[in-house]
C-alpha cells in the first residue's frame, strides 16, 4: 500500500535545545499510526511541523509526494487536524462551527454524518460557551473530520472524552480508515491506541525508540523472565558481558524476545558458579512494555 505521508530525518530545535533528532516514519493510505511518548517527547512538534505551522531545521516532509513546509503547504488542503486544544468561538453554535469549516460539496450531509458518528446531536445547536470540555473536544475533532480529508492528524484526541465518546470516536476513525483515510494520532497513554492503531511509533526525547505494527508490539513485549540467584550483582555482570540485555529493574529481568533460549542464560550462570534460586515467567501488559522501552532509552542516555 502506498505511503501518503513521509517524514525523513526531521530535526527541530527551540533556541539551543534540540527537540527532534532525525525523526523518520511514514503513514500508508488507509492506515492508523499511533505516535506515543511521554509529555515533552516531541509529539506535538512533529505534528506542527507536518502541518507547516513551525519551521524545521532539517529533513523533509511530503504528503502525496509533494513537499510540505512553513512556506509550501498546498497539499494541506487534503488534511484535517486538531493540535492541542480546539479553537472555539463561544457565541457560535456547534453547527455553525462546522458550517464554517465544511466544504460546499455535500456540506449538509457531511455535517450530519460527523455529528451522528460522534454523538453530538443533543447539543449541536447550543452555543459553544455552554459546552463542557468533552463537548469542545468532540467539536474540534468534528471540524477535523467533516470534509473527509485524505490525512487526519489528531493530537491527544481522547482528552476529556467519556468512555462512550471514546468508543464512538474509535469506531468512526476505523470506519474512515477502511474507506481510505490515513490517520496520525498522538497519545501519552499507549493503551488508548491499542484497539485502534495499525502501526505504532514510540517517541522519547525527540527520537523514535520503537517502530512496529501494533500486533508485533503486543506479541513481543508481553513476556519476560525474572531470575533470582545467590549472587544477583555478579549474575547481571555475567549476562551483560555475554551480550544479553537486561530490562531496567532491580531484579534480573529479561524480555522473552531477547532470548534465543532460557537454557542459554541458565548455562552461563551455572558456568560462573552462580546458583539459581528461582525463575518466574511474568506476563506484562502493554503499558508496562511501553514504560520499559522508555526507561531503557533513558538509561542508554
Amino acid at each position: 500500500m502506498a505511503d501518503l505521508l513521509n517524514v525523513v530525518d526531521l530535526d527541530k530545535s527551540f533556541g539551543k535545545q534540540q527537540v527532534l533528532h532525525g525523526v523518520s516514519f511514514s503513514v500508508a493510505t488507509g492506515h492508523i499510526v499511533g505516535l506515543v511518548g511521554p509529555n515533552g517527547a516531541g509529539k506535538s512538534t512533529i505534528m506542527k511541523s507536518i502541518l507547516g505551522l513551525i519551521p524545521t531545521d532539517g529533513g523533509k516532509i511530503t504528503i502525496a509526494d509533494d513537499p510540505v513546509s512553513i512556506t509550501s503547504h498546498q497539499e494541506l488542503d487534503q488534511v484535517g487536524a486538531l493540535i492541542e486544544y480546539p479553537g472555539i468561538y463561544p457565541f457560535l453554535t456547534g453547527k455553525q462551527h462546522l458550517q464554517l469549516f465544511a466544504n460546499h460539496k455535500n456540506r449538509q450531509a457531511n455535517i450530519e454524518q460527523v455529528v451522528n458518528a460522534l454523538g453530538m446531536q443533543r447539543y449541536i445547536n447550543q452555543r459553544a460557551k455552554q459546552y463542557s470540555l468533552g463537548m469542545k473536544q468532540k467539536l474540534g475533532i468534528a471540524q477535523a473530520l467533516v470534509n473527509h480529508p485524505r490525512l487526519v492528524i489528531l493530537d491527544e484526541p481522547m482528552n476529556g472524552l467519556d468512555p462512550q465518546a471514546v468508543k464512538n470516536l474509535r469506531d468512526y476513525i476505523r470506519q474512515l480508515a477502511d474507506e481510505g483515510t490515513s490517520f496520525l494520532i498522538s497519545s501519552h497513554i499507549l493503551s488508548e491506541l491499542e484497539k485502534l492503531a495499525d502501526d505504532i511509533l514510540i517517541l522519547d526525547h525527540g527520537q523514535i525508540v520503537r517502530q512496529s505494527s501494533m500486533n508485533e508490539l503486543v506479541q513481543s513485549g508481553g513476556t519476560s523472565y525474572i531470575i533470582r540467584t545467590n549472587k544477583d550483582t555478579q549474575a547481571k555482570e555475567v549476562l551483560t558481558n555475554a551480550g544479553i540485555n537486561l530490562l531496567p529493574n532491580q531484579a534480573i529481568m529479561i524480555a522473552q524476545e531477547r532470548l534465543n533460549s532460557l537454557d542459554e542464560v541458565l548455562r552461563l550462570l551455572i558456568a560462573a558458579n552462580i546458583s539459581i534460586v528461582d525463575v518466574n515467567k511474568v506476563q506484562h501488559d502493554l503499558e508496562e512494555s511501553f514504560l520499559d522501552m522508555v526507561n531503557a532509552d533513558k538509561e542508554a542516555k
